[in-house]
């Protein structure tokens, strides 16, 4: 079966978003932090970083280029302090993570929701526009947290009733800062965005549900919520633009935070999130097997994240092919994508493996998917 390349996101070889930092990028931002140089001496050292992953990416065959998140701390934090009515508090925020070599924990401000949320200037628009000017071939894809983020690294409790005494109108509120958000991004003229979201993940596992619990929410159901509120903010996206959401399990340093299959959230998530495709970690056997994927309906795209960021040794064509024939037995082929399982670098600091493992594991992913699809 001879299955043609992809003309819109998600693409056959694609990736998640972030890359590892380059040396003379974090030796910037550290003598920024220590008020060694200015806010646009850093800023000229970021748009060198950028173009040179962006002519990358391009170089390798990759259909889509994103800036690697190289402004960024976090995935996700940078991203969620500037909604309008979040805020960082005093509190230490910590999430426990762990892998076969021991057990770690990524820190951060705690958020408080204290006003009502809306957006104020376009989140990131400076950065994607400077993307957008960046490429020549590729697509640019920006990445975003999901909206469920800013609950998930909360909850209720971080929630000021004095300004939401009734929850459901900080839902409503949220999910429409998100959908202004997105309108804004598509007036920029971006086709191709990504809300990437580890609650949907993390939901699979019964210690985190466990958790979620105990903080006072509702485990069983909080994934239908957050899937109601991700399609309310999806519903009058810009036509023409592609939305995925990715869903991992944690990535910090080459360590995660969950574990088990997509079984607890698949019929939901699959049959109901409306977005075009979906970037799903299966690099070992954390992830659970290929099953839930019977739950993707027709005309949904699933990207495969079979090559791991978590380590450097790369994996066979061979072993990536077998994974992928026994993935189409549950959704077919003209269906599925190749990625890798996550981004390189979710924080700052970056996953246990160097530049040229990670420049082999694009390659690979890019001549694996042509081997496969044409």
């Amino acid at each position: 079966m001879v299955v043609s390349q992809r003309l819109s996101p998600p693409f056959r070889a694609d990736h998640v978003g972030s890359l590892l930092r380059p040396p003379e990028l974090l030796k910037a931002r550290g003598a920024f932090a220590d008020g060694q140089i200015s806010a646009d001496a850093l800023r000229e050292t970021e748009d060198r970083a950028i173009r040179d992953v962006v002519a990358l990416q391009e170089e390798l065959g990759l259909q889509a280029a994103t800036d690697g998140e190289f402004r960024r701390t976090s995935w996700h934090m940078d991203f969620i302090y500037q909604l309008g009515g979040i805020t960082g508090t005093d509190e230490q925020l910590q999430v426990a993570f762990k892998n076969n070599e021991g057990t770690t924990s990524f820190t951060s401000a705690a958020l408080k929701v204290n006003d009502r949320v809306h957006v104020n200037e376009t989140i990131f628009a400076d950065a994607f526009t400077f993307l957008k000017s960046s490429v020549t071939t590729a697509v640019p894809k920006l990445t975003i947290p999901s909206p469920s983020m800013v609950h998930y690294r909360g909850g209720a409790a971080a929630i000021d009733p004095a300004v939401y005494p009734d929850v459901e109108e900080f839902w409503s509120d949220l999910s429409a800062a998100y959908a202004e958000e997105i309108r804004r991004l598509g007036e920029l003229g971006c086709t191709y965005l990504q809300l990437d979201d580890t609650s949907l993940a993390y939901l699979n596992d019964p210690a985190q549900r466990q958790m979620i619990a105990a903080r006072g929410d509702d485990a069983e159901n909080q994934h239908l919520r957050y899937i109601k509120q991700l399609n309310a903010a999806l519903a009058s996206r810009p036509e023409g633009m592609s939305v995925t959401t990715h869903s991992c399990r944690g990535n910090f340093q080459s360590y995660w935070a969950a574990e088990g299959g997509y079984d607890f959230v698949a019929e939901a998530l699959f049959g109901e999130l409306d977005v075009d495709g979906f970037f799903l970690e299966y690099d070992d056997d954390r992830s659970g097997g290929f099953e839930p994927l019977r739950f993707v309906p027709k005309g949904k795209m699933v990207v495969l994240g079979l090559v791991t960021t978590k380590r450097g040794l790369l994996e066979s064509k061979d072993q990536l092919k077998r994974r992928i024939e026994e993935a189409s037995q549950y959704v077919p082929l003209d269906q599925l994508c190749l990625s890798p399982q996550c981004g390189f670098s979710s924080t700052v600091e970056g996953n246990s493996l160097s530049f040229d493992e990670e420049v082999a594991k694009l390659r690979l992913v890019v001549e694996t998917a042509h081997e496969v699809w044409g």
